[in-house]
């Protein structure tokens, strides 16, 4: 899942003999008011204070999110046991693994820690608590006027919000952020709190918990243990602290209690997490945009992208391990895409969406003062969309070159130390240095520089077939004329030139660093 923090309620009622579901995102702070009656009415047991509450503890302090609201996780012990799906602890089971004859491949053989000290520690790794949520849309709107062009309204917007984040969080240790639902009619302040020694305790084996080949939740029905279990550690006092072996499992405000009972024919049932956002209100034409661009562009190049990296996972054990987890996120979104337009154009959404916009247009063409405010809006949305080939060049982009190859993302963090080397200054030079080293080991682990190779010259072949040739880069040229449009051969050479592709050689470079090195490199 995306990846913004934003707190909000997913439910699902089920009614006696037949099912009835209720579903949308909800907003915790506004249960009260808009849900509860509802929700107790058939069933829910809980009150909206023991859901979300300021002053006691509740089910938000429960509820978390991981990896900054990139998964959700649910905490389900007194001393900070987390659980979560197997797919969002996939990325540190494998980096935990190995295929020598002294390591584990826990991937394939699944991990418990019967103890706390055979917990493993995972770097970047984080658990965010939901501590408060405040409808501030008054106070962010409040100097925004209906004239505002869209930058000085984002000027006015961003000035309010950095103002309340920084009042709100005050001498506490607390993150705050402002952050705007409903399409920026509507402003929420967050405030949160991060823990960031979080140690894996708990996975099963990959056959079980990524059964039939799926490690997201976009097929169904799936026969999966699709789990994995970490624990939040905290300094001795409390408080969120970097890894320490001095630090202690965290005592939550609030945990899952487990049942064993199992549930009934009839039961109550409620979704509570973190999802990224929702695109439920886009028009028709966005819809069509969504599918016909977005989708196509993502399904294109991770097709291409997802085949050579399969062939190069079956050549070993060791293959296999190093590009799993990079498999998994990269077809993550690819599967989604597939079944997102299939969706789409099984229910018709298009032709409902045309329908509400019909409805709209109707309604405002009742009165002069909604047709003077409002009939226009379509017009201006749909305008947005009558030339492609920019948003085109720009999924492309996007998909094919920074997501694409690993090793254009990798050269893109050496530009601070690029501008260091520049500058001449020693200090900022081996701050840099130091900066760029930290990933250097984690990233050499798991590549093959001839894979990556593979991957650049098919993606860059798609782009080059598939956008406008006004957006083309310029040395796309150089390609065409000195390799005769060849980007294997071109890639082949881009490869051999290159510190970026090797350990040893981008060693070298950083024990005798210079400007030059860089200048010539053609990565």
């Amino acid at each position: 899942m995306k990846n913004s923090l934003v707190a909000l309620l997913a439910f699902v009622f089920v009614l006696n003999l037949s099912s009835k579901a209720d579903e949308g995102m909800w907003i915790p702070s506004l249960i009260g008011k808009l849900n509860i009656r509802k929700m107790n009415s058939i069933g829910c047991k809980l009150t909206a204070e023991q859901i979300y509450s300021i002053n006691q503890s509740s089910l938000k302090d429960a509820v978390v999110a991981l990896d900054h609201g990139s998964c959700t996780a649910e905490i389900i012990s007194a001393d900070g046991l987390l659980l979560t799906n197997h797919h969002c602890g996939y990325g540190e089971i494998q980096a935990h693994s190995t295929t020598t004859i002294e390591g584990h491949n826990y991937l394939r053989d699944g991990f418990w820690a019967t103890k706390h000290e055979d917990e493993l520690s995972n770097p970047g790794k984080t658990v965010t608590f939901l501590i408060r949520m405040e409808d501030v849309t008054d106070q962010v709107l409040k100097e925004v006027t209906d004239n505002m062009d869209d930058k000085a309204r984002l000027t006015k917007v961003r000035e309010a919000g950095a103002k309340i984040e920084k009042e709100a969080k005050g001498e506490t240790a607390y993150e705050t952020r402002v952050r705007s639902f409903f399409e920026s009619n509507k402003y929420y302040l967050f405030v949160t709190q991060t823990f960031k020694d979080i140690r894996l305790v708990g996975a099963p084996p990959e056959s079980i918990g990524k059964f039939g080949g799926e490690t997201d939740n976009w097929m169904w029905p799936r026969h999966t243990c699709d789990f994995s279990m970490f624990r939040v550690y905290c300094a001795p006092d409390g408080k969120p602290a970097e890894y320490s072996k001095d630090n202690v499992p965290y005592h939550p405000k609030h945990f899952l209690p487990i049942s064993l009972k199992g549930v009934e024919k009839g039961s109550f049932a409620m979704v509570m997490g973190y999802p990224g956002t929702t695109t439920r209100y886009r028009t028709s034409n966005e819809v069509k945009y969504i599918m016909d661009v977005t989708n196509v562009v993502r399904i294109t190049t991770r097709e291409a992208k997802l085949n050579i990296i399969q062939d190069y996972m079956a050549t070993s054990e060791k293959a296999n391990l190093q590009y799993s987890s990079k498999f998994a996120r990269s077809s993550n979104y690819y599967k989604y895409s597939i079944g997102q337009n299939k969706g789409l154009a099984a229910l018709n959404v298009i032709g409902k969406k045309e329908a509400i916009e019909k409805d709209f247009l109707k309604w405002v063409n009742e009165t002069p003062d909604r047709k003077a405010q409002y009939g226009s809006a379509l017009d201006s949305i749909n305008a947005a969309f009558i030339s492609r080939d920019e948003k085109i060049a720009s999924q492309y982009a996007r998909e094919a070159l920074l997501g694409g190859p690993e090793i254009f993302l990798f050269v893109s963090g050496s530009l601070s130390l690029y501008e260091a080397l520049k500058g001449g200054d020693k200090a900022k030079i081996e701050a840099a240095v130091k900066e760029f080293r930290v990933s250097l080991s984690d990233y050499f682990k798991d590549y093959d520089a001839n894979t990556d190779m593979k991957i650049a010259g098919t993606l860059l072949k798609i782009y080059a077939g598939k956008v406008n040739p006004k957006y083309i880069p310029g040395f796309f040229k150089g390609i065409e004329r000195k390799y005769k449009g060849d980007f294997n051969a071109y890639t082949q050479k881009l490869f051999e030139r290159t510190i970026f592709s090797d350990s040893t050689k981008m060693e070298s470079f950083l024990n005798k660093k210079t400007k030059k090195t860089l200048d010539k490199d053609m990565a």
